[in-house]
């Protein structure tokens, strides 16, 4: 490892322990290092606040001078809640920047190292650049598309199957799994299920860790089924927002908003529309949905190639029958030449069970 490697890992470091608390803004952790020693450090903690850059600039004081700064995201150069970082960088008297990422927006992308450039101070981009691209794969999504990462997680058998044939499925996996499960929910904005899932087991949908963040709890409804004591519409422990079809229930819809519900009607006939659904999350600041529906929902969103990323936890167990349900079910692919194949996969060992990450790469 190098020495930009060593520092900037530092600085990912940072960064990644502030996931689930910074949207819409991106995870960005900067150090400053003077005569070989780290004189300030700094991550952005939440939306608002200063930057990273700001915080390690303030620890360095004096001693940032002559120094250099290790960024994972290029300092911005608008003027937004808080000034630019890179103008910040310049009256510090810094005299070398190491950037991991340029910022992916394409309309402010380059402006902060040109501010920094201007300045004469040295400036190197790319350093850990494929880890920082992957730290912020939901900032970067939704500062071009507008829409929100949608990754999709489920829990399955060895044999794929995702509840017994009477549609038990408490538990397929292990408490660890089911703690590492409610981490994802910390991380993500939202999280989306189908009224099936509602109606059979009426989940919280809330995370249970030590000061975890509650998502909002998006339900696909298309008919306005969902039954009016839920948890999700009674419990008062998140939002709770739901989308349907235009053959929705006036009566219902008016009921659910007295309970303190969002009801959004989209475009669709008889089955919620989910671009519809994507959209109005992304004008809605929504900057990332964590699927836990069941196999039709998961389904659905796999046949548009709206899934961004597979999150999958496999017991150590067999079911079998041709009634258990699958994770993956709708008509399914016909040839295996169409079938998804996933990209970076990582495999992880939690418990005694194991999670599988990866990418759908989609057929044209």
């Amino acid at each position: 490892m190098s020495e930009h490697e060593f520092y900037m890992n530092l600085s990912l470091n940072n960064a990644k322990a502030m996931k689930g608390q910074t949207e819409p803004n991106p995870l960005v952790g900067a150090v400053v290092v003077n005569h070989n020693r780290i004189v300030g450090v700094g991550a952005h903690l939440k939306a608002g606040e200063p930057h990273a850059e700001i915080h390690a600039l303030r620890m360095a004081g004096e001693q940032a001078r002559g120094g250099t700064i290790y960024v994972t995201l290029e300092p911005c150069s608008h003027h937004g809640r808080t000034g630019p970082c890179a103008e910040a960088i310049v009256k510090a008297g810094i005299k070398k920047v190491i950037v991991a990422t340029l910022d992916p927006n394409p309309v402010v992308a380059g402006s902060g190292i040109s501010i920094l450039k201007n300045a004469n101070i040295e400036v190197l981009v790319g350093v850990c650049e494929e880890e920082s691209r992957k730290m912020n794969e939901v900032f970067n999504k939704f500062i071009v598309k507008k829409q929100p990462f949608i990754t999709l997680k489920s829990a399955t058998t060895l044999d794929g199957k995702i509840s017994s044939s009477t549609w038990d499925s408490k538990w397929i996996t292990s408490e660890d799994a089911r703690k590492d499960v409610h981490q994802l929910r910390h991380e993500n904005v939202g999280i989306l299920v189908g009224v099936h899932t509602v109606i059979k087991d009426d989940p919280e949908l809330t995370t249970r860790i030590p000061n975890g963040r509650n998502p909002i709890r998006i339900i696909l409804d298309s008919k306005l089924r969902i039954p009016l004591d839920s948890k999700v519409v009674t419990d008062q422990k998140a939002q709770t927002w739901i989308f349907t079809s235009k053959q929705y229930s006036v009566d219902t819809k008016k009921r659910l908003e007295q309970l303190g519900c969002k009801v959004f009607i989209t475009s669709g006939v008889s089955r919620v529309d989910l671009h519809d659904t994507l959209t109005i999350l992304g004008e809605h600041s929504v900057s990332s949905v964590l699927i836990e529906g069941g196999g039709e929902v998961n389904a659905s969103f796999l046949a548009e190639q709206l899934v961004d990323k597979l999150v999958l936890y496999i017991a150590p167990k067999l079911i079998g029958g041709k009634q258990s349900p699958g994770f993956f079910a709708g008509t399914g692919i016909e040839k295996m030449a169409d079938a998804i194949d996933l990209a970076e996969m990582d495999i992880q060992k939690i418990g005694k069970d194991f999670k599988f990450t990866g990418y759908p790469l989609y057929k044209a």
